[in-house]
């Protein structure tokens, strides 16, 4: 080794020792007589001193360096007199004997210190110097030793980590596939995996009754700050049991996780139906963190002359505890944030609870005080609180005041990073109809088994069928999602019947699913957790990317490497492909 300790280690216990340290110069203070440089690696920061004045060949060197050079220094380990308990090494220093420029280094296009100078396009163009960050590389620290948990804690309850292709086959369900061209199979493609589900779900006809990987995943869908075309999953199944299996050990899991990573201890996670869910948030993944629970109004505001209230579906409201100072000017402001095409909400009813106990609203030529009594009965409204009232189509409706829910939210400072609300959202509807292509679609995907109870609805109302489907939520993420599996092959048919599928084209494209089904099957489920948003969750980040070590931007480009990029035309004709002019 070029060097005996680290930038990170060395203390008091370690005065008189002579040693070596490698790594990367943050700063150099030239002093006249004495130069203090503060070299860095990725376990921390130490000051050196080197006295100019009785070395010149130290002098000349140290008059070099600039930053982010890389050196070699040896020297004696002294204690400091102006100590820095901001940092471990802070008590000490470096007393430079003999210094060495390993490479020198441009300056670089950032300042790489915590608080940069550096836009998001510039750190990601040279991302190999932004992950010379402290906060980005105590996100890929954090991201380690959260993998190091969960396989310590699978291991430890025997589940077998094994690897699936990469190289598979394009299927008609879920997002869009990136797809490979085979030289070798002219006109023919792989596709890269959104998720090995159909792997995990052999693995389990094989005998293999606990299986966990963690994963690379791939989908070619547009791009949000939690979505990138290639995610991690930790990817998980299990035979011989029920949902209720599933429930109690990955609950384990996450426990021990933010217990082990965080050091926070959680309660045994609530559950919730997906019909109460969409019912009381507007979204079967809701922020539980804060209350503000929807109420449903059309039985105390509707018959009154009011034609918004009259000829809506639904009527619900929320009560904004503590926001009746909102002004008129604020609340304008809501409404037309309300307004914008990605809400879609046509305008804003407000009632207030003054504090003098009085009630004001929006539409007072409609509803009187005693009217007015009635909505703060329904809210439990009390002095200084602040109704929001929202009216339409039902679906549509619920989705909008998610939405103000979430920035009210916001807005009162309810959804704090340092709390943690997690929850499992249960009995998910099987099916959902797709109004573009006519037809019903998998909510989860086409292996999800049906309740037994809900089975003969499938011919008469299968959108009324519900699945044995859950997910695991935190603070208004879906960080995990799973279902138990359908293992017998009628039933596996009878779904694709379901979606759509031709005998034929179901045989074509799931064959050899089907066909193992017919060899033994054991009853199985499993569950998938999104590992980068996890990640993010537990660094506090509203961005999936700085817990990746080489993310992709918003258009899905590496800027870094300029990826996706033109091939030569030799490779395309290899592959049979002709490019459109």
């Amino acid at each position: 080794m070029l060097r005996t300790h680290t930038c990170g280690e060395l203390n008091i216990s370690h005065l008189g020792q002579t040693v070596t340290l490698c790594g990367w110069v943050q700063k150099s203070r030239d002093l006249g007589g004495t130069t203090f440089i503060d070299v860095r690696d990725r376990y921390g920061l130490t000051q050196l001193v080197l006295n100019t004045d009785s070395d010149a060949a130290l002098r000349d060197t140290g008059r070099k360096l600039g930053r982010e050079f890389v050196v070699k220094v040896t020297g004696n380990v002294l204690e400091r007199t102006n100590k820095n308990p901001k940092i471990p090494t802070g008590d000490i220093e470096i007393a430079v004997e003999a210094l060495e420029i390993l490479n020198e280094a441009k300056i670089p296009p950032f300042l790489i210190e915590d608080e940069t100078d550096g836009g998001e396009e510039l750190r990601a163009k040279y991302r190999y110097l932004d992950l010379r960050r402290n906060p980005i590389r105590n996100n890929l620290m954090l991201r380690h030793k959260m993998a190091q948990e969960v396989r310590k804690y699978l291991d430890g309850l025997d589940f077998i980590e094994v690897e699936t292709p990469v190289l598979i086959k394009s299927t008609p369900e879920g997002a869009r596939d990136f797809v490979v061209p085979s030289r070798m199979n002219q006109g023919e493609f792989y596709a890269l995996p959104q998720s090995p589900q159909t792997f995990k779900q052999l693995l389990m006809v094989s005998g293999f009754d606990r299986y966990f990987q963690i994963v690379k995943c791939f989908r070619d869908e547009d791009l949000r700050a939690d979505r990138q075309p290639e995610f991690t999953q930790i990817d998980c199944e299990m035979s011989f049991i029920e949902q209720e299996d599933i429930l109690n050990i990955f609950e384990g899991m996450a426990r021990h996780l933010f217990k082990t990573v965080k050091g926070v201890e959680l309660d045994e996670f609530p559950r919730m139906q997906y019909a109460d869910a969409m019912r009381l948030y507007g979204s079967d993944k809701p922020d539980v963190r804060f209350g503000m629970q929807f109420v449903e109004l059309n039985d105390t505001v509707k018959g009154k002359g009011f034609g918004v209230f009259d000829n809506a579906e639904l009527v619900v409201g929320i009560n904004a505890k503590g926001a009746a100072s909102y002004t008129r000017k604020q609340l304008d402001e809501l409404t037309e944030w309300l307004k914008r095409p990605q809400i879609g909400a046509t305008g804003l009813i407000y009632m207030r609870h003054n504090d003098d106990g009085s009630l004001k609203s929006s539409v007072d030529k409609f509803y009187n005080e005693e009217e007015l009594q009635k909505w703060s009965a329904a809210f439990d409204t009390k002095p200084g609180d602040l109704v929001l009232v929202l009216a339409g189509l039902t679906d549509k409706v619920r989705k909008q005041l998610n939405e103000l829910r979430l920035e009210m939210g916001s807005r009162l400072g309810l959804r704090s990073k340092d709390v943690f609300a997690p929850l499992w959202v249960l009995d998910f509807p099987l099916l959902e109809f797709d109004e573009e292509s006519g037809r019903y679609h998998a909510m989860h995907h086409p292996f999800t088994s049906p309740k037994p109870e809900d089975i003969t609805m499938l011919d008469t109302n299968p959108g009324a069928v519900r699945a044995n489907a859950y997910d695991m939520v935190i603070n208004g993420i879906e960080v995990g999602g799973g279902s138990i599996r359908i293992y017998d092959r009628e039933l596996q048919s009878l779904m694709f019947k379901h979606l759509g599928f031709t005998p034929e084209e179901a045989q074509k494209q799931f064959g050899f699913l089907m066909d193992a089904f017919e060899f033994g099957a054991p009853p199985h489920g499993g569950i998938a957790f999104g590992f980068d948003r996890l990640c993010s969750i537990f660094a506090g980040l509203d961005s999936i990317r700085d817990v990746m070590a080489f993310p992709k931007n918003n258009s899905g480009r590496d800027v870094m490497i300029d990826a996706p990029a033109t091939i030569s035309e030799a490779q395309l004709q290899e592959l049979s492909i002709k490019t459109i002019v």
